[in-house]
């Protein structure tokens, strides 16, 4: 077999290949096998026909067509792997030039590669965060949820106020019908957390127990969805929360310390590993920034379309494929199609653009991502997506995400390298050292979460994973 490889573009190439008949003998035989089991012919068992009788029952196109359609992606991929520094990104346009019987067969596959892209230096990265500052206040908030966590509710015989809770009774109306899946009894509220109905908590507010109102909101889902309706809400009682008091008894009952002094002590510096975790993935992010930044990034289309089309296609999912429902939605959030559409194909291109970089900085910090941090990483995803790992697995290899999961390992680990190398100052001018919470090596480096691949809800809406993600330079053609 002879190949050449035509660069197109800086992230497309087209791979020539010629192979001569005499390196087709498996695929005749498997041809002629194959179509055996296929035909009928009079005097002979299925998958017992001679190849000269196939050849006159049905033509020699029959079986060139078949030989064909196995050899060229098997082909196809000999010619990947033996071109050097040729990584494939997605699916090839193969196009059969010549099939001279008895001689050769010809083919072109134009495909869609990673392109050579020049790294920074990350000895010369700066990047700056903000300072790990604890205050009393973060200290005493953090002390009041512990001791809401811990309160008690008591009726009481007033109007409804902020931060009460109330038992609240719903029933509304839209042009005089009754909206059934909007009535409510019984139904426990904390006035002022919103998030329900707007306008519920001004109508809650001053309200004592079987005292009712009436007020106007327009529905968020169901039938009725974007109409106003009339909503009466009731109020049938009213609780406040009583706290207990921050003393030595309160630290005992909420924590193993004896004293509020340690408890305090203990929630300050549990605040101080939060921040301090958070610098870390405000350093990851300026760090990825810096280098993206600083990196010429040639993007390849077929890549970015499918990405778009990823986008789109699980945005409008939600709404079973309904583009009506879809513009409908996007009006409500003061958005049109074509600024989504825009908004999509941004989104996409830094997706690209970040992988690139990413699995170009592993290349050149030679990553590799073992067994166990592979597991690891698919037990701590199927865990995120409540579903059992073992059934995980099987999703992910039913949508070929597998490789993918593999490649974001990769890229995490990667990225974690660069923060180790750069030099990471807070606000104050302080050189930090993260070393550990990075890990003290690589193989212990992967706490930082990049890129997720999302879990499938079935192997037809499953988002595919882009070829040649991998180290191993695979690909699949269909003529």
């Amino acid at each position: 077999m002879k190949s050449t490889v035509e660069r197109l573009s800086p992230t497309r190439v087209r791979i020539n290949v010629e192979v001569p008949f005499d390196e087709l003998k498996p695929d005749f035989d498997r041809a002629y096998k194959k179509i055996a089991q296929q035909v009928k012919v009079p005097g002979f068992r299925p998958g017992k026909v001679p190849a000269r009788i196939i050849e006159a029952r049905l033509g020699r196109g029959v079986v060139l067509e078949e030989v064909v359609n196995g050899a060229v992606p098997a082909k196809y991929s000999e010619a990947v792997t033996a071109a050097e520094d040729l990584t494939p990104i997605g699916r090839p346009d193969i196009e059969v030039t010549e099939i001279a019987d008895n001689d050769k067969i010809s083919f072109t596959a134009e495909v869609d590669v990673r392109p050579e892209i020049t790294l920074p230096d990350l000895d010369s990265l700066t990047v700056t965060v903000d300072d790990v500052e604890v205050t009393d206040a973060d200290v005493d908030e953090q002390l009041e949820n512990l001791r809401a966590r811990f309160g008690t509710l008591t009726g009481v015989d007033r109007p409804a106020a902020k931060d009460d809770f109330v038992l609240i009774d719903l029933s509304a109306t839209v042009d005089g019908k009754d909206v059934e899946e909007a009535q409510t009894s019984g139904f426990s509220y904390q006035v002022g957390q919103g998030g329900l109905i707007d306008g519920l908590d001004e109508a809650v507010q001053g309200l004592s127990a079987d005292e009712s109102r009436t007020f106007t909101s327009t529905l968020v889902a169901g039938e009725y969805a974007d109409k106003d309706a009339e909503i009466t809400v009731k109020v049938t009682a009213v609780k406040e929360r009583q706290l207990p008091d921050a003393d030595d008894e309160f630290a005992q009952l909420a924590s193993e310390f004896d004293t509020l002094d340690e408890l305090t002590a203990d929630l300050r510096e549990r605040m101080g590993n939060v921040k301090r975790m958070e610098q870390v993935s405000a350093a990851r992010d300026k760090v990825l920034d810096a280098i993206t930044s600083a990196t010429e990034v040639p993007l390849p289309e077929s890549v970015v379309a499918a990405e778009v089309d990823s986008r789109v296609h699980d945005a409008i999912h939600r709404f079973e494929h309904d583009e009506d429902a879809f513009a409908e939605f996007l009006t409500t959030q003061g958005q049109t199609r074509e600024e989504f559409d825009t908004e999509a194909r941004e989104e996409s291109e830094k997706s690209v653009r970040t992988r690139l970089v990413l699995d170009a900085l592993a290349d050149a910090e030679q990553i590799s991502v073992n067994d166990q941090e592979l597991t690891e990483r698919i037990v701590y995803q199927a865990r995120e997506y409540q579903m059992p790992p073992e059934e995980f697995v099987r999703r992910i290899q039913e949508a070929g995400q597998l490789g993918a999961i593999y490649a974001d390992v990769r890229r995490s680990k990667a990225l974690i390298a660069a923060v180790r190398a750069a030099t990471v100052t807070d606000a104050s001018g302080n050189a930090l050292d993260l070393s550990d919470l990075l890990g003290e090596d690589e193989a212990e480096g992967d706490g930082i979460e990049v890129l997720e691949v999302p879990a499938p809800e079935d192997t037809d809406d499953a988002p595919e994973a882009v070829e040649g993600e991998t180290t191993e330079k695979t690909a699949t053609a269909s003529s």
